[in-house]
């Protein structure tokens, strides 16, 4: 396939027809000077081929222009596939653009797929070379030269067919996930939804069926159950004709019995009443007497029960009495144990007083050689002489301690001989005593261990009262308040949010209730609570909860009592006033303004809505500040740098719109000051709670306590009774002496030897205190100087001492005047616990006396109703036979009057019966005639009801059972029948059609993708061969063609990886000498690379035609020449058009074509060099009408 002939007509410089004619098929140049239209012929091939742009492709005033060329394609093996006969090729330009093949039109498409069909790839035009190739190739990385690669091989083609049916694939694979979707988003569950619908229609026929079955089920019952009834009329309405006359003459009869027993009944009644009179006086007065005997004894009883509680009460007054005289002994062994302890506390400290005294006396002697200040004579000599007395005293103190040791070792020795002697009798009578001694011993230990139990219950038994009055009087304080708080909360009507629970276990912690009963206002801003209440507003009286949930389920669930508003603290936003205005506020009146938030006190809980009510208004879009009068109130509200709304002491408002609001107050007004005293109210009820619940904790842990120990007290003491028990029979045991004789000398002994150790222990103190007076006493005498520094040591030591004491002194004074108070108190309880007693002894006489009154009338009276039933007995035996008779003719006579009753009620029935029968019987016939024309099956199946085998077998059913299922059914079938869908079944099977076949489509298209994607992998590995056949191809003629340019060198392609997919870049060898760079070459050694490369590629499978475009302008003269040459030798089954200045390169060409411009439009000289001679180009514009390629 090659041009044979170019026609241009409006083309460009090619205004007029132009035809280029007779290509050579090998080798064609053209030549001519810049500006005459050369490259226009090339223009005009790349527009058939679809490469250029079509921007301005005809010349001025041109409104049309078209290029034809004329293909040569006699060589079939190089034609485009399905075009061998085709010829021409018309590209046609303004208006609709469109190409014409012999004249018939063909889409761009198709144009472009013949041509690459023939290595001829618009889309990457390897055979078009124009003038920037060279350096583009020069420029190329390895991508894009292994492109070019690609492109020889003819796998270009394949990429692009390839990457359309990926596209192609990845557009599927939209749609396939869109019907995807479609299937699962709307045709499955429409499928399933008809499912539901169907499954429903089919139970709608299958209820409305089972109806209509146990319909004429009851039809034809009904209709055999009044066809009896018609039959059987006339044999009841013979027998209740016979009933009729016989209930008729009994009626009469039992009249006229009657009638008899009324006359007997009042001749037997006239008779008792005549002698009846005595008794209904007896009776009563029996009555009487009777009522008055229950009257006495309820008295009697009452009386028992007050002895009782008298007699209770002594033995509770009896108990206290007993608790109070062992406190009282408690108390008094107490006050001695203190007296006791004191007086030794004061001796010691009256005995530390006195020595120092004399200690200082001593003193003043060693210093000034004078007398004591007190006048008497305790100068040296005396303190001498009293040193000296001391010591005779502590000496005679020694000799005493001496001489009791040695009569306590007497009195030892002669106890242990006694104790030898008598121990044998003792053991013996121990063995014999055994158990009533470890029963003595037994009892002491459970003695000792309940004692020791009963200590260590800390309890305080005093303290009961106080611990009881303490819980009335907070008790009593708790009911005080809470009734404050009544009569507050009465005045304050609307503070309390009142609602029920919403939700089983809900969480009213969650509501945090009322604004205004949320708000606290400190002490410091209580004069603000006015502006305050205008500054909220309405919303003091909303509802504030944790989150809009408990919101919606208060207003759903909580029965509330009137229309609330309720702020979720999660939900509701505060904008909060800017810092820079409130601060522009402050400024204007420093002292006098300030932010309403802040005035209240902070609760981190609910901050956000006090935001948003005391923070912002959401009415006048402002935030609200409190002013202390109007003149500020005015100046901030409407000053620009503020422009806030305001309010006043007094409760006036500003807003900076102008509205101002005040004047009276409404009678709500002063709410939050009265909620700030209801709180202090609530906090002081809480208080006192707490104290009442430590109270009674305090009280039932001190009951507790105290039954515990007097359970404990309480075996103590049967316990101490059982041991005095078991001693007084140990006592007066004979045996018993002999132990007890033992037992007291061994303490005896005991006894002895702690008085000698004590005596020891005296005589070592005394000898002691002699030789430290014999120190005293040589220091006075000897080292004077050094005694009166320590005296003074030991006087400020003693002095330091005594002070430490007398806090401990002063304090066991206090003790003993308390505890003998105590003693005072418990001798006054003793006392008015014995008046108690003796106040309870005197009632319980004074009751006993009137008690045993009261017991004598009732006596006498029990005597007097014995006789008066005597009476009454013999009375009510003479009236008997006439209340018996009575009893029998008025029974008889109820008997006769209920069996007359009995008579006219079932005359009366037989009668209704009838009448009803004759109605039933008229109603029989006439349903019986509209069942069989409501129902004209019964005629044919009326044999066939209540035979057995039969569905109308009526022994299988239970009518009122069937009538039940048919009222079931039939609510079924209307519930049903308004949502069932008649045509649901189609609907159905119409969807599951679809459904079955778009899933059959997916599976298909998936299988197919799948054989694409395995299809294309099998020509990938084909086109990996291709291509590396290909490269060692083009890099042979790559290296041969540089070879012939620039003899002497080579070149190579390589990929730089080692892996050719990832690109090739160019290596040269020069002299030997491989490059490592191009940048080493010079712009003629580069520019024949990048020549030969595109060479190279293009002798591999050759296009038909190659198309370059001053491709030699780089090059000097020799080289150009040489590429001439190459051209003509080595391409020999390719067309060549080539544009060149350079007769070097083109007088190599076969056919020359030499342009020039000739009064503004270019025309054409071709010139063949074989036999140079001149074929000037034809111009002939008057030929448009005869040529066929003129439209």
């Amino acid at each position: 396939m090659h041009i044979d002939e170019i026609i241009l007509e409006g083309f460009k410089s090619y205004a007029t027809r132009t035809v280029i004619g007779k290509w050579d098929p090998r080798f064609n140049a053209i030549t001519g000077l810049n500006g005459t239209g050369k490259s226009n012929i090339l223009d005009s091939i790349c527009f058939v081929l679809g490469i250029t742009s079509y921007q301005h492709k005809g010349q001025a005033g041109i409104n049309k222009a078209s290029v034809t060329i004329i293909f040569d394609n006699s060589n079939r093996e190089r034609s485009p596939p399905g075009y061998e006969s085709e010829k021409t090729i018309t590209y046609i330009i303004g208006g609709k653009n469109k190409y014409l093949i012999n004249g018939k039109t063909q889409t761009q498409q198709n144009v472009t797929e013949m041509f690459q069909s023939v290595q001829l790839n618009i889309q990457n035009p390897n055979f078009l070379i124009m003038q920037g190739k060279i350096t583009q190739v020069l420029n190329m990385k390895p991508a894009q030269i292994l492109g070019m690669i690609e492109e020889a091989a003819g796998t270009r083609l394949y990429e692009d067919r390839k990457d359309k049916a990926l596209k192609a694939i990845e557009k599927k694979e939209s749609k396939l996930a869109q019907s995807s979707l479609l299937l699962d988003t709307e045709i499955a569950p429409k499928l399933d939804e008809y499912q539901v619908k169907k499954r429903e229609y089919l139970e709608f026929q299958k209820i409305r069926s089972e109806r209509e079955k146990f319909e004429k089920v009851i039809v034809a019952s009904d209709y055999v159950k009044y066809t009896n009834l018609v039959e059987k009329f006339d044999e009841k309405k013979q027998q209740s004709a016979e009933r009729i006359s016989h209930l008729e003459k009994t009626e009469k009869m039992l009249h006229e019995e009657i009638k008899e027993a009324q006359e007997r009944i009042e001749e037997v009644t006239a008779e008792r009443s005549k002698n009846g009179g005595v008794f209904y006086k007896l009776e009563d007065k029996f009555k009487e007497t009777g009522n008055e005997i229950a009257k006495y004894r309820t008295q009697i009883g009452l009386k028992t029960n007050a002895i009782k509680d008298e007699m209770d009460e002594i033995k509770a007054l009896n108990t206290s009495l007993d608790e109070t005289k062992a406190n009282l002994e408690a108390a008094k062994e107490h006050t001695s144990d203190l007296e006791r302890e004191c007086d030794a506390k004061l001796k010691e400290y009256d005995t530390l007083k006195k020595s120092i005294k004399d200690v200082e006396s001593l003193v003043v002697t060693l210093t000034t050689g004078l007398s004591s200040s007190d006048g008497k004579d305790n100068g040296y000599m005396d303190q001498l002489a009293g040193k000296i007395l001391l010591i005779t005293a502590a000496k005679q103190e020694n000799s005493t301690a001496a001489s009791e040791i040695q009569q306590n070792k007497v009195k030892l020795s002669h106890l242990q001989n006694e104790i030898k002697a008598k121990e044998p009798k003792a053991r013996e009578a121990k063995k014999e005593n055994a158990a009533l001694l470890a029963e003595v011993q037994k009892s002491k230990n459970i003695l000792e261990n309940l004692e020791s139990e009963l200590k260590a219950i800390d309890i305080n038994l005093e303290a009961e009262g106080e611990l009881i009055s303490r819980k009335k009087k907070l008790a009593h304080s708790l009911q005080d308040v809470q009734q404050k708080i009544d009569d507050m909360e009465r005045t304050m009507n609307g503070v309390k949010f009142n609602y029920i629970d919403p939700t089983p276990n809900f969480d009213r912690s969650k509501v945090k209730g009322l604004v205004v009963s949320l708000v606290s206002i400190p002490e410091e801003h209580l004069d603000k609570s006015t502006a305050l209440e205008v500054s909220a507003g309405g919303k003091l009286y909303q509802v504030v909860v944790e989150d809009e949930k408990v919101a919606t389920q208060l207003l759903q669930n909580g029965k509330l009592q009137k229309r609330v508003t309720i702020i979720p603290l999660n939900k509701i936003h505060a904008n909060k006033a800017p810092a820079e205005k409130v601060q522009a506020a402050k400024k204007l009146a420093p002292g006098k303004v300030d932010l309403a938030l802040n005035l209240i006190g902070e609760d981190k809980e609910i901050a956000q809505a006090l935001n948003y009510i005391f923070g912002s208004t959401l009415v006048c879009n402002g935030t609200k500040i409190l002013i202390l009068d109007s003149n500020t109130a005015k100046r901030v509200t409407f000053d620009k740098n503020v422009n806030l709304k305001s309010v006043t002491i007094d409760g006036d408002s500003y807003d900076p719109s102008g509205q101002l609001t005040g004047g009276s107050r409404s009678q709500s007004s002063g709410i939050l000051l009265k909620m700030q005293s209801l709180k202090k109210l609530y906090n002081e009820q809480r208080l006192i709670a707490k104290h009442l619940d430590v109270a009674t904790e305090e009280l039932d842990d001190f009951l507790t306590k105290k039954q515990l120990w007097d359970s404990m007290n309480k075996k103590k003491e049967l316990k101490h009774h059982e041991l005095n028990l078991a001693q007084t029979r140990m006592e007066n045991n004979p045996h018993f002496k002999i132990i007890q004789q033992v037992d007291d000398l061994i303490e005896q002994h005991k006894a002895a030897k702690d008085a000698i150790e004590a005596a020891k222990l005296k005589q070592e103190k005394s000898s002691l205190r002699i030789k430290e007076i014999e120190k005293e006493m040589e220091e006075l005498t000897n080292n004077r100087d050094s005694k009166l520094k320590s005296l003074q040591n030991q006087i400020k030591a003693d002095k330091k001492k005594l002070s430490q004491m007398e806090p401990d002194v002063e304090k066991m004074k206090q003790a003993i005047n308390i505890s003998k108070e105590e003693s005072l108190q418990f001798e006054a309880e003793i006392v008015k616990i014995n008046e108690s007693i003796n106040t309870a002894k005197e009632n319980i006489e004074k009751v006993k006396i009137e008690q045993n009154e009261l017991e004598a009338k009732v006596k006498k009276l029990d005597d007097y109703m014995i006789g008066m039933s005597t009476e009454l007995q013999e009375e009510r035996k003479a009236l008997a036979k006439y209340d018996k008779e009575l009893q029998s003719l008025e029974k008889a006579l109820v008997s006769k009057n209920q069996q007359i009753e009995d008579n006219k009620l079932e005359l009366q029935q037989i009668k209704s019966q009838l009448q009803s029968m004759t109605e039933d019987l008229s109603k029989s016939k006439s349903y019986i005639k509209k069942l069989e024309k409501e129902y004209q099956w019964i005629k044919d199946q009326k044999q066939l009801f209540g035979v057995e085998g039969t569905q109308y077998n009526f022994k299988e059913y239970n009518i009122s059972e069937l009538e039940t299922k048919i009222k079931h059914l039939s609510a079924s079938e209307d519930k049903l029948k308004r949502n069932v869908d008649p045509t649901v079944i189609d609907k159905y099977d119409k969807v599951e059609k679809n459904a079955t076949s778009l899933k059959n489509k997916l599976t298909r298209v998936k299988k197919d993708k799948t054989s694409i994607q395995s299809t294309l992998e099998y020509l990938d590995r084909k086109k990996h061969d291709k291509l590396l056949k290909t490269w060692e191809k083009v890099n042979k003629d790559f290296g041969d063609i540089f070879g012939d340019l620039l003899p002497g060198n080579t070149c190579k392609l390589e990929p730089p990886e080692g892996d050719i997919s990832e690109g090739l870049e160019v290596r040269v060898c020069l002299g030997g000498v491989w490059k490592s760079s191009l940048t080493e070459l010079s712009g003629g050694q580069r520019s024949l690379i990048a020549l030969s490369l595109i060479l190279a590629l293009l002798q591999f499978n050759p296009a038909p035609m190659y198309i370059l475009d001053e491709v030699d302008a780089a090059l000097d003269l020799s080289h150009t020449q040489n590429i001439g040459k190459l051209l003509k030798s080595r391409f020999r089954t390719s067309q060549f058009i080539l544009v060149s200045l350079k007769d070097g390169m083109y007088n190599n060409a076969n056919v020359l074509f030499r342009t020039k411009f000739v009064d503004g439009v270019s025309q054409v000289e071709r010139k063949e060099h074989s036999r140079l001679k001149q074929s000037p180009v034809k111009n002939v514009a008057l030929e448009r009408a005869k040529s066929a390629h003129v439209l």
